[in-house]
């Protein structure tokens, strides 16, 4: 028992591991993976009336909306992409203009229930005791929805109109394949840049901050990048392994589309959930002088 008290005592005087100590302890404390489990609840009313919203705006953009579709559900597992292809086929044949702009205004409430409780799930996060109103809270919820809205039609727009661009200019100096290597990372990237953008903002105005407390924006990156390459390269992971290794047609037959969504829904909320742990973890860290806090230690607790 001395050896290994003494062990842990040598342990808890590096930093790297003071940091993961205390985040394994907020994961567990907070605990990430029931709150990831109630999110993806409310992502799953979310998603669809998101997707008609999405797709009301895009009647307005000179953008494809079946080439936008796609390149939304590409990380997705074949039988989600084939659910999601449905419902938008499905829309575009059965509605017509007007009911789809009546359903996009209630769509906008109803996905904004998704960031209600991504909002109250990174101010838990953070440690903050919740005091906005309801009203404060949804319209905070509802300006988050729509920027976000904005924000996927200009990545969309960016990629599209980008490329063309590029080439025109390229071409000009008789260096079009130089363009081409180039906008094989940039297709990359550019969603990343957004994506790390959408995540650093929720993370920054989600808690219930005041003047004292305040984030600053810079301080909400690390989460934001963990959140952004984390949920990139676990749907990577994850669509592969389902396509190629997973029976779940097997067990859920029909239902395996919805069922597979709901799994990537619920990975997807416990990563972002986890960037605003990795954040609040950060700001305590460097609050408490870079030292453990016996109180959030997991370690100190085996001392």
């Amino acid at each position: 028992m001395i050896y290994i008290k003494v062990f842990f005592e040598k342990l808890i005087k590096f930093k790297p591991i003071i940091f993961l100590d205390q985040l394994i302890f907020r994961i567990q404390n907070d605990a990430v993976l029931a709150s990831g489990t109630q999110l993806a609840y409310f992502l799953i009313l979310s998603t669809f009336p998101f997707i008609i919203v999405f797709l009301n705006i895009l009647s307005y953009t000179p953008l494809v909306r079946e080439d936008v579709l796609d390149g939304l559900i590409v990380y997705l597992p074949i039988e989600t992409q084939k659910l999601m292809q449905g419902f938008v086929a499905e829309i575009s044949i059965s509605s017509s203009q007007g009911l789809l702009s009546i359903a996009a205004l209630l769509g906008i409430w109803t996905a904004s229930s998704g960031l209600s409780a991504i909002i109250k799930a990174i101010n838990r996060a953070y440690d903050y005791k919740e005091t906005r109103s309801f009203i404060r809270l949804k319209l905070l919820s509802l300006f988050f929805t729509i920027a976000l809205l904005i924000l996927l039609t200009l990545v969309f727009l960016t990629l599209v109109f980008g490329e063309v661009l590029g080439n025109k200019l390229f071409s000009i100096f008789g260096r079009a394949d130089i363009f081409i290597n180039l906008w094989a990372y940039l297709r990359i990237i550019i969603p990343l840049v957004y994506m790390v953008l959408i995540f650093a903002l929720l993370y920054k105005f989600s808690p219930c901050t005041s003047k004292i407390n305040d984030i600053p924006l810079s301080t909400t990156f690390p989460g934001a990048v963990f959140a952004s390459l984390g949920w990139m390269l676990i749907s990577i992971f994850f669509s592969y392994y389902v396509n190629n290794f997973g029976r779940y047609a097997v067990t859920y037959g029909s239902l395996v589309g919805i069922i597979l969504l709901l799994i990537w829904l619920y990975i997807s909320s416990v990563i972002i959930i986890l960037g605003g742990e990795i954040n609040a973890t950060i700001e305590h860290f460097k609050i408490n002088g870079y030292r453990i806090s016996k109180d959030k230690s997991i370690i100190a607790k085996k001392l």
